[in-house]
């Protein structure tokens, strides 16, 4: 199970669940394909499916499992497993999962993996470049507890002047965070990238599609596991194939996730990991003449003044702006669902009671 990434931080957990988990093995969820799983142990690997009761007992998504997640299973058939529970988990990586409407329907949280150490942000240069999108997977990096990196991919598409003005700008505003120049086709950075990733720890790659993460992961395999398509001779761009998560092993011992593409990169409750980001703009905050002040109008704020002196980068305030209103979005359309919930629940409640009265 240590090859799966498992340790004493999920043998403390697993603990916890003893009593609810007396007879059954330990598993890791190494992928997920629309409401079924692959799991895998020291015994082997097993298609998997959630218990019933589960499924009645949940409330979000977060209740059932993710690629990443150790669950406890019991082996049907040699070939088929139930899940019966999830340890609780060390990371959690998720987002906002469609449009920015207010249809609380659509503001479902999408979770992209668990148990995560690090997270490679991967954006290509030949036009996805971004530090806004770089930014936003920061804040849901952190929020989730994972360590993010850069890996700057495709860099054989431009010249070397351009990729070093490329760095100086992610130095300039991403100080601390360590970047990784790579190309899958003259395998550039590759050794650098397979140096990084070490045995027993989880990785994931994250970016928009078409960015070279499946290709990447492949060549640190050394064979084509994951299936991508030629490159587009319209945009020059890899056409992204990858249509769930999976888990892989890498001969050094190291373990990576593949994920789809994400168009969007919305914001769940990341009060937290905004903070964490930009903490420049946080530590300004204090000296604002009002304590909740929104550093958008308001006389005395600190932020304001700084963005005006040219002090505070004009996009990275933008950014902050954009990221804390989409959070704030975020917090309001839960309340209401909640909200809905529980007057729903107060509605099944009276209706259980007025039907067991006509009985009596």
């Amino acid at each position: 199970m240590e090859d799966l990434g498992y340790n004493d931080i999920f043998e403390t957990n697993a603990a916890k669940l003893k009593s609810e988990s007396d007879g059954f093995l330990t598993a890791r969820v190494i992928a997920e394909h629309r409401g079924s799983y692959r799991v895998k142990n020291e015994k082997g690997e097993y298609l998997a499916r959630v218990t019933g009761k589960r499924m009645f007992q949940a409330s979000s998504r977060e209740d059932y499992p993710v690629v990443g997640d150790f669950v406890t299973i019991t082996d049907l058939d040699g070939e088929h497993v139930t899940i019966h529970n999830i340890l609780p988990r060390k990371t959690l990586i998720k987002r906002k999962h469609g449009d920015k409407s207010r249809d609380i329907e659509k503001s479902e949280t999408q979770i992209i993996a668990a148990n995560v150490d690090e997270a490679f942000v991967v954006e290509s240069l030949d036009r996805d470049f971004s530090l806004n999108r770089f930014e936003r997977y920061f804040v849901i990096l952190n929020d989730g507890g994972v360590k993010p990196a850069i890996v700057l991919n495709k860099i054989d598409l431009i010249s070397k002047e351009e990729l070093d003005s490329k760095m100086a700008d992610i130095k300039e505003r991403f100080s601390g965070i360590e970047v990784i120049p790579t190309s899958s086709v003259s395998e550039e950075g590759l050794e650098e990238l397979r140096k990084h990733i070490h045995k027993g720890k989880t990785y994931c790659f994250l970016g928009s599609s078409g960015v070279g993460k499946s290709s990447l992961i492949n060549t640190l395999l050394g064979q084509d596991k994951i299936k991508t398509k030629d490159i587009s001779l319209d945009s020059g761009r890899g056409k992204h194939t990858t249509t769930s998560r999976e888990m892989y092993f890498l001969d050094n011992g190291g373990i990576v996730i593949d994920n789809p593409g994400m168009r969007e990169v919305g914001m769940t409750d990341s009060d937290a990991g905004i903070s964490d980001i930009f903490d420049e703009i946080i530590d300004l905050a204090k000296g604002c003449k009002f304590a909740d002040c929104t550093h958008v109008s308001e006389p005395g704020c600190q932020v304001l003044a700084a963005l005006n002196s040219g002090k505070l980068d004009a996009e990275k305030y933008s950014n902050y702006i954009n990221l804390k209103k989409e959070a704030l979005h975020y917090e309001s359309t839960e309340r209401e669902k909640k909200e809905k919930e529980r007057s729903f629940g107060k509605f099944m409640k009276t209706a259980k009671r007025q039907l067991k009265e006509r009985k009596g």
